[in-house]
């Protein structure tokens, strides 16, 4: 009979403990829930795929990130002339060290193409020196060879003229090492 008894409380217990673990508390509420017409519960009406459970949430571009991106014009507009003038100070910031790398691009004269663009990748260090040369990531479609090279020459003279920059100790610890992606647009009237 104390048999019986145990394996009747052992029966109660595993039920209550199954039960207990089935309505456990989801900490995202309706990550798992498909939606359904004949469900009564909150869902995400979106799903990544067939071959994984639940739904995705999708990404979100925020405007700002951790990549550093700037756009050189080589005539900038009457908007953006203050963004092209020199610190007079040691650049402390992101918007110094891109108003100091502005004011240093000068685009070649002989061999230039209007509407050229070309975009590089380059790092510094805390010294404020290049990490390497940069890397060409684009060029203009459909540009012969020798205006691309002309134009990359121009990119390496013009940043090899304005090292090393002076960084504050607390902008060029942050700056070590991070890629630095900039395109250039010749964006002059060469025809006239």
């Amino acid at each position: 009979m104390w048999r019986g008894i145990l394996v009747l409380v052992l029966l109660a217990v595993s039920a209550v403990a199954a039960d207990a673990r089935r309505r456990q508390i989801n900490p995202i509420p309706f990550s798992h829930e498909p939606c359904s017409v004949l469900g009564h519960r909150p869902c995400t009406p979106s799903f990544c795929s067939v071959l994984e459970h639940g739904p995705c949430i999708p990404e979100i571009f925020y405007p700002y990130g951790q990549d550093l991106q700037l756009t050189i014009e080589s005539v900038p507009s009457e908007a953006d002339r203050t963004k092209y003038q020199r610190p007079d100070h040691d650049l402390d910031t992101i918007g110094d060290l891109f108003a100091e790398l502005r004011t240093c691009w000068s685009p070649p004269s002989d061999n230039a193409r209007e509407g050229m663009q070309m975009s590089v990748r380059f790092s510094f260090n805390k010294a404020g020196s290049l990490i390497g040369p940069p890397r060409l990531t684009f060029a203009t479609a459909g540009v012969p060879a020798d205006t691309r090279t002309t134009y990359l020459k121009a990119i390496n003279a013009s940043l090899n003229a304005c090292l090393p920059l002076k960084f504050t100790s607390g902008l060029g610890g942050a700056l070590a090492g991070r890629p630095i992606a900039i395109r250039y647009v010749d964006n002059r009237e060469l025809g006239k």
